[in-house]
């Protein structure tokens, strides 16, 4: 059996429908578009803060989208700042974080954030910090103003591994200081 292909015919009928589909895909797309333009103006970041075994520290790394970084260091230091070229932009933005970010034991004591440095990764800005872990901690308390200074709608998510269950705290709107506790879980 043979199938026989007939060329297609474009009547002014068919002219009409597909000139008619094809300005829906357009808007389709259009709309998708701007729906996916409008959800990257959300701005968020995720920190994990890790109580590493092995090593006795608390690291913590902080995770921004690129883009955001890019337009936060125009505002913060200089409108013409490069955080993509220029090394000093990236160590400022880093230094910004650390002092936009706290942990606190039981008693509200600022435990001593170092910052071990910062890198370009793709699409994300990451900033990393360190603290040798207290021999007793029931829990902390935690500060992540980074870039809500800016942007109000900011969300900071944050991520507690290595200390029990996993615990997830999210920054938003008026909140500044957010609080876990470990239950003498403490390796």
């Amino acid at each position: 059996m043979t199938t026989k292909v007939m060329p297609f015919q474009l009547s002014a009928k068919n002219h009409k429908q597909g000139l008619t589909a094809l300005l829906v895909a357009v808007f389709l797309c259009t709309g998708l578009f701007s729906t996916w333009a409008n959800a990257h103006q959300v701005k968020a970041a995720i920190t994990t803060v890790l109580f590493n075994p092995r090593t006795q520290n608390i690291e913590v790394m902080h995770r921004f989208n690129l883009h955001d970084a890019e337009h936060a260091v125009k505002v913060l230091f200089d409108k013409h700042a490069d955080i993509m070229e220029e090394e000093k932009t990236q160590q400022a933005f880093a230094d910004y974080v650390s002092n936009h970010f706290a942990l606190l034991n039981g008693e509200e004591k600022s435990l001593d954030l170092g910052l071990v440095g910062f890198e370009l990764d793709g699409n994300h800005f990451w900033v990393y910090q360190e603290t040798a872990q207290p021999p007793e901690l029931d829990g902390l308390m935690i500060r992540h103003d980074a870039l809500r200074d800016l942007w109000p709608t900011q969300v900071n998510t944050l991520n507690v591994e290595g200390n029990g269950p996993l615990k997830t705290l999210t920054f938003t709107e008026n909140v500044t200081l957010l609080e876990v506790e470990f239950n003498n879980e403490h390796h």
